[in-house]
């Protein structure tokens, strides 16, 4: 992946120079090696967040068609049109009923895309706070982050190996629990949680130039997680 990532990067010229951090952005300006390291790390972890996250009908594809639709929006990305049509297309045959799935491959292309069209925006819109982007990736990058920490801090986790203690796992889980019905339970979980991540990104929209506003809402949107994390955890055991 990281060799992929460094010729990806390299040959479409990407780059961020604006992260909101300012000692992090004296870091990436002053830094080639580091200002690719960072991207990478950028790229990886919405890649796999992107994979981490499918498996259930909708959960990825009605989370990327959100993050699209708002840099569409943004931007009025030509690229994005087509992105738009094909994840309805897929949606159609994915959700609430799975006959179409994207897999590894179909999940990491997805990821990869999501994670060049915010770094384009971004840099086509530098008035636009670079938290605000980090809102919009924020369950994508969070999942991965914590699942890491959370295998970490269990005594002899690898954070590398796979569990069943995600969060849209949990909840499903509490779900089947209830009603016993697996395909229902697969495809409320996605409703839930795309419908909450929704509503929760909806402020962050009026206020996408505030710089202070989308720093603490984003540090709020960890802390809903956080949360409602712990609250599903104990609930579905």
């Amino acid at each position: 992946m990281f060799i992929f990532l460094i010729l990806l990067i390299q040959q479409n010229n990407l780059y961020i120079e604006n992260t909101g951090i300012e000692f992090l952005n004296n870091w990436l300006l002053s830094s080639k090696i580091f200002s690719l390291f960072f991207m990478c790390l950028c790229f990886l972890f919405i890649i796999n967040g992107a994979n981490l996250i499918d498996g259930y009908n909708g959960l990825l594809g009605i989370h990327s068609l959100i993050i699209i639709t708002n840099l569409f929006f943004i931007n009025f990305f030509n690229e994005n049109n087509l992105a738009l049509l094909l994840l309805i297309i897929f949606l159609k045959f994915n959700f609430p009923k799975a006959a179409l799935f994207l897999g590894d491959g179909g999940s990491y292309i997805l990821g990869t895309f999501i994670a060049i069209s915010v770094i384009k925006t971004s840099i086509d819109n530098p008035e636009i706070s670079p938290f605000y982007f980090a809102i919009l990736l924020c369950y994508l990058f969070f999942e991965v982050f914590f699942s890491f920490i959370r295998k970490l801090s269990t005594k002899g986790g690898n954070p590398l190996l796979p569990d069943k203690k995600h969060l849209h796992m949990l909840l499903y889980q509490i779900l089947y629990k209830k009603n016993k019905q697996k395909n229902r339970s697969n495809y409320t979980t996605s409703i839930i949680i795309n419908v909450s991540y929704l509503l929760l990104t909806l402020p962050a929209i009026y206020f996408f130039k505030s710089n202070i506003f989308c720093k603490y809402y984003l540090l709020t949107l960890i802390l809903v997680y956080i949360f409602s994390y712990k609250i599903t955890h104990e609930k579905s055991y």
